[in-house]
């Protein structure tokens, strides 16, 4: 029996897909920690791979908030030009044809992305798509992924190149932030056709409006007990504080969120 000394082929190419997020509390345009996490991943698979490592994002390149992706160590950034109503996962897919490996968060952070980008541009290209991964190591032409499953369970897939893989918020990357290389690295913004998307004509984009968390506490009681509440009208218990100071009053109020584990002070 001959041994097969054929050398297994790696790929060339590794492109990870960087968004702009939004701060939680100024609203600032900032990057996107869940697409850092995609970019470390990469970076570490580019150089045990020896592989070109291409950083694509789509938007208006004159964001401040690219300039980040530098300093967390992408060589340079290659900015698709489109505007809110283009089509950026056609844009994305024709600019990413014969690279073997996608990298991607899972969603942006502008408060109410769909997270479908990695599904449509997948879709476009024709390649395997694996979600939530926590790490991703590449044997020959396939690549091994970690997958986040609810509950603490994991599952270890296994694919052929080319893929797109779209990195979980919990992976196990650590980017690390060099202003150096901020300076070093450079914006390439790169000339595209851009095609009007007309799924965009459907959606309306508001500020987040906070909500109120209702409290409430856990029910102790069996599942009979909890049917019958349903098919009949009975209390449910619970004081109601009329008399006594306005301090009283609060001291009852906090007694029972105390009782219900509601508030851990």
């Amino acid at each position: 029996m001959k041994a097969d000394l054929k050398p297994k082929r790696t790929p060339n190419r590794i492109a990870v897909l960087v968004s702009v997020g939004r701060h939680r509390v100024s609203g600032v345009s900032c990057y996107s920690r869940n697409d850092a996490c995609a970019l470390e991943i990469a970076r570490m698979l580019a150089q045990a791979n020896g592989a070109e490592l291409d950083v694509v994002h789509a938007g208006d390149p004159s964001n401040l908030a690219l300039t980040d992706y530098l300093a967390l160590g992408a060589p340079r950034v290659d900015v698709l030009r489109c505007t809110d109503g283009d089509d950026a996962a056609a844009l994305i897919a024709d600019r990413l044809r014969g690279v073997s490996l996608v990298l991607t968060g899972t969603r942006a952070e502008g408060a109410y992305d769909t997270g479908m980008l990695p599904y449509r541009v997948a879709n476009a290209l024709g390649y395997a798509l694996i979600d939530s991964a926590l790490d991703v190591a590449i044997d020959g032409e396939r690549v091994a992924v970690t997958q986040f499953l609810p509950k603490g369970l994991r599952r270890h897939i296994d694919a052929s190149l080319p893929a797109v893989v779209a990195v979980h918020p919990q992976a196990g990357a650590a980017p690390r932030y060099a202003y150096a290389r901020s300076v070093a690295g450079s914006i390439e913004p790169q000339r595209t056709a851009c095609v009007h998307d007309a799924d965009v004509d459907a959606w309306r984009t508001a500020p987040v409006h906070r909500k109120p968390i209702k409290l409430a506490a856990a029910e102790k009681r069996s599942g009979h007990a909890r049917m019958l509440t349903a098919t009949t009208t009975e209390s449910r218990g619970g004081n109601v504080v009329i008399e006594g100071t306005s301090v009283e009053k609060a001291q009852a109020i906090l007694g029972y969120l105390r009782e219900h584990r509601l508030v851990d002070y």
